[in-house]
């Protein structure tokens, strides 16, 4: 009894003493992590810096950062590992990370995902920072794009979070991607309309429009006949922020039912036309008598 407690003791006064040994280490360890926090932050003004000097593309120039600040993080902890842990050589971590790579890549694989996805999407760069997009149920305009998500803010003020895979995997709509943008603008008028007149009406108005641009200019189209109308489009281009948009289409359906006024041109409601018959004469609800 008393070897087993004199072994048992022995082996505490050695792991106390492997401890001491090792709190050095472990303290510079700390230090070293705290100083890479801080050289983390110096490594990304001084990429952000280089990059807005050498490289045009602002997708680029995040992803040279962020992959700056991946690496930084990435030295910080290796040199701490190596300092904590005496006898833990650089060629033993990168076994033991070799070793562990198919673990992790199945625990995860959703952040190795999305993180490929990322750097893809700032290479093609299919959109840049502040454009407006639509991807899958949401349309916004886009605040962060980093390696793991892509953000944006919906013009309901929401901040939406969508992962770089769907982002990639998805269909995106880029509604800043030129200059201008088109709007159709559909608009009723009466069949005993002289549809010359009316689309001189249209023309001259939608000269006098502020927002609606004269390149490309607009067009007017008779598309067709209704059941109560004649329906007309007229196809106009503006700045294509969305906010824009909204303000000059505003603006065009005030001129246009303005000038409609002015001009006599009737946008009519929907019509139905009732037939009323005289049942007393239309026996139709009573079964004919058979042929005897």
């Amino acid at each position: 009894m008393n070897e087993l407690l004199q072994t048992i003791n022995r082996s505490l006064l050695e792991m106390v003493g492997r401890g001491i040994e090792l709190l050095p280490g472990f303290l510079i360890a700390a230090v070293i992590l705290w100083a890479t926090r801080y050289g983390v932050r110096a490594v990304r003004r001084l990429l952000g810096s280089a990059a807005g000097r050498w490289i045009s593309s602002p997708s680029l120039q995040l992803l040279l950062v962020q992959i700056g600040q991946v690496g930084a993080w990435v030295v910080g902890i290796l040199a701490a590992s190596v300092v904590a842990f005496p006898d833990l050589r650089l060629g033993d971590l990168i076994g033991l990370l070799g070793l562990g790579s198919v673990a992790i890549g199945f625990a995860f694989q959703d952040i190795f995902k999305n993180f490929l996805a990322g750097v893809l999407l700032l290479l093609n760069e299919p959109f840049q920072l502040n454009n407006q997009i639509v991807v899958g149920d949401f349309e916004g305009t886009v605040e962060e794009i980093s390696i793991r998500s892509t953000q944006i803010r919906t013009y309901q003020g929401e901040r939406v979070v969508i992962p770089n895979a769907v982002v990639f995997t998805s269909p995106i709509t880029v509604l800043t991607d030129r200059p201008f943008r088109r709007t159709d603008l559909e608009i009723r008028l009466d069949h005993n309309t002289p549809l010359p007149k009316a689309l001189e009406v249209f023309r001259e108005t939608m000269q006098g429009v502020e927002g609606v641009l004269a390149e490309p200019p607009f067009e007017l189209d008779i598309v067709g006949f209704g059941d109560s109308s004649i329906n007309c489009v007229v196809r106009y281009w503006t700045r294509p922020r969305k906010a824009e948009v909204r303000r000059v289409r505003t603006q065009v359906m005030i001129a246009l039912k303005q000038a409609c006024d002015r001009a006599g041109l009737v946008i009519p409601y929907p019509i139905r036309t009732v037939y009323l018959f005289d049942q007393q004469d239309f026996q139709d609800r009573i079964p004919t008598s058979r042929a005897a």
